[in-house]
């Protein structure tokens, strides 16, 4: 298996990201290596890091490294939680939800652009250390402000924590494209008249075109992050307005007393149980006999 598709051994790779950490000493350490591998990625991309590049670093042999981390797909996990750890989240007391997902957001934002090969380093089964893990922790208790059901917060900080790196991976791609090429994403565009030609073909693009909607582009992180803050909102008004519903439809069943749920559909009921309600009837029954 090349290096590049090595998957880590998760139990080495926890232990590693969640071991006391070893005193810094003069020469080597794991501490350093991790510094030295978040510079070549930073440098050169996720894809030109080799534990070679890294070792050369310190002018040592690629076995030296291995004293103290077993390859490349466990570096890159604790490369991914030293970066986190240099973007901590302030306190966020007294911020709403909406605030603090918007401020959380920003900052991952900024790390992906700092780093921008943590788009390539990210998946399913990524193990989180505790610097991921406190920020993690951050965007779920700023998030749980809104009253949402715990499941639905999760699914918020996972869809606006998604949306961030979609649009970091978008970014990234356009850059590497332009720093492999050496032409701009905008020259390159520009050049295509050949493919322009053809567009009347497409009636409303056409439109657009001319009436200026690609003439200043908007910026796709702060469009696409109040958008998606506004779909929270609306499902956080709506889980309101379900409340409101439900309290006023609350009452006591007429035949024992005992509280409704309001938990109902259509019109209001009347009985808590279905034996209360053959209770009334059978008492109506004998009223009227």
């Amino acid at each position: 298996m090349a290096e590049d598709d090595a998957q880590p051994d998760p139990e080495r790779a926890i232990e590693l990201l969640w071991g006391t950490p070893e005193p810094e000493r003069p020469g080597l350490s794991l501490g350093r290596i991790v510094a030295a591998a978040v510079e070549v990625a930073d440098a050169e991309g996720l894809a030109a890091l080799s534990m070679r590049k890294v070792a050369e670093r310190f002018g040592t042999t690629t076995m030296s490294l291995y004293r103290y981390v077993p390859g490349k797909a466990e570096l890159v996990e604790l490369m991914r939680d030293a970066v986190y750890g240099r973007f901590p989240m302030e306190p966020s007391d007294g911020l709403g939800w909406r605030a603090g997902l918007e401020r959380w957001a920003r900052r991952a934002w900024e790390m992906h652009r700092r780093h921008p090969w943590l788009v390539d380093s990210a998946g399913s089964r990524r193990l989180p250390g505790p610097n991921i893990m406190a920020g993690y922790d951050h965007a779920l208790d700023v998030a749980s402000r809104s009253g949402l059901a715990p499941a639905q917060v999760i699914a918020v900080v996972n869809l606006v924590g998604g949306f961030v790196e979609s649009v970091a991976r978008q970014a990234g791609e356009t850059a590497e494209l332009q720093r492999r090429t050496g032409v701009s994403h905008e020259r390159w565009w520009s050049e295509r008249e050949s493919l322009f030609e053809r567009m009347d073909a497409y009636p409303a693009l056409e439109r657009l075109w001319k009436d200026g909607g690609m003439d200043a582009p908007l910026d796709p992180f702060e469009f696409g992050l109040q958008r998606t803050l506004d779909g929270v909102q609306a499902l956080v008004e709506s889980r309101g307005r379900e409340v409101m519903r439900d309290e006023t439809e609350r009452g006591e069943c007429v035949v024992c007393g005992k509280e409704l749920d309001g938990g109902g559909r259509g019109r209001p009921r009347d009985y808590c149980s279905r034996a209360c309600q053959q209770r009334a009837y059978r008492r109506r029954q004998a009223e009227t006999s």
